[in-house]
């Protein structure tokens, strides 16, 4: 896969490819996306419990959906009773189906790409870099954003949370990531948004740009290169820098010539 020309910064490093999160960094997706979808499952199954916002944000430290459904079914309940030897087949099943209630939910467009996200994008493709996916959602969820939102992106690498056997803040998706593009660290840059996307990422030795939510703007990001609101958009909602180097998206819009400046 590698190919790209890619683009020096002042400090000589090649930045190669830029690899996003899915999940609060492309689409703010978590909140009124992936719980929603929890809860109507929930429902579907006859299931009393419902996560609100508060109790989903805890959760959130928890990498991937089946994983945060055992550790609440263990730790709290679903309000009716699970035999043991039943618990791996209804959250396979429970999973599955607030996949395909999520997917819904992105194909009938009702939750729109974060501001900056298509720009950057494109502008990153201009240039010839590749762009990369690596997200804990599941393939099919991710595959849906493709399809609708990011139909017009170039994404030449997408790696979901079940083609890896360690989910964030395990570094394991940003090394494969690595291994199948055949690239160095050095030439890759992460846009994540939670600390166990920053984890991760800074564990396989990728710089990252963060991009927070109202989920994770009070983690530790501080393994981020630079911190900021969003990506921004000319005209739309401004990226306000929250930690960076000076003048870093000065005008509210972050470019990947800014972007540059993080890999010196």
């Amino acid at each position: 896969m590698d190919g790209s020309p890619g683009v020096r910064g002042k400090g000589l490093r090649m930045l190669r490819v830029v690899f996003f999160d899915q999940d609060g960094v492309i689409i703010d997706t978590e909140r009124d996306g992936h719980r929603v979808a929890f809860n109507r499952a929930f429902a579907e199954f006859g299931f009393p419990a419902q996560w609100d916002t508060g109790t989903y944000q805890g959760l959130l430290a928890i990498g991937g959906g089946k994983e945060r459904m055992t550790h609440y079914l263990h730790r709290v309940g679903f309000g009716k009773p699970v035999r043991p030897e039943e618990e791996a087949a209804v959250i396979q099943r429970l999973h599955a189906r607030k996949t395909e209630l999520f997917v819904e939910m992105i194909e009938s467009g009702s939750l729109p790409l974060r501001p900056g996200v298509r720009r950057f994008m494109r502008e990153v493709a201009v240039l010839g870099l590749l762009i990369g996916i690596c997200t804990t959602s599941n393939e099919k969820a991710a595959r849906a954003i493709l399809r609708t939102q990011l139909s017009d992106i170039p994404v030449a690498l997408l790696l979901a949370g079940d083609m890896v056997k360690r989910k964030k803040p395990d570094p394991e998706i940003y090394r494969l990531a690595l291994e199948k593009t055949g690239l160095q660290a050095s030439e890759c840059l992460v846009v994540e948004d939670s600390q166990n996307g920053v984890e991760a990422a800074s564990a396989a030795g990728i710089r990252v740009l963060a991009t927070v939510n109202d989920y994770t703007a009070g983690e530790d990001l501080s393994k981020a290169a630079a911190v900021v609101s969003c990506l921004g958009d000319p005209g739309g909602q401004p990226a306000r820098l929250i930690r960076g180097p000076f003048g870093f998206a000065d005008d509210g819009v972050v470019r990947v010539g800014d972007c540059l400046r993080l890999m010196e």
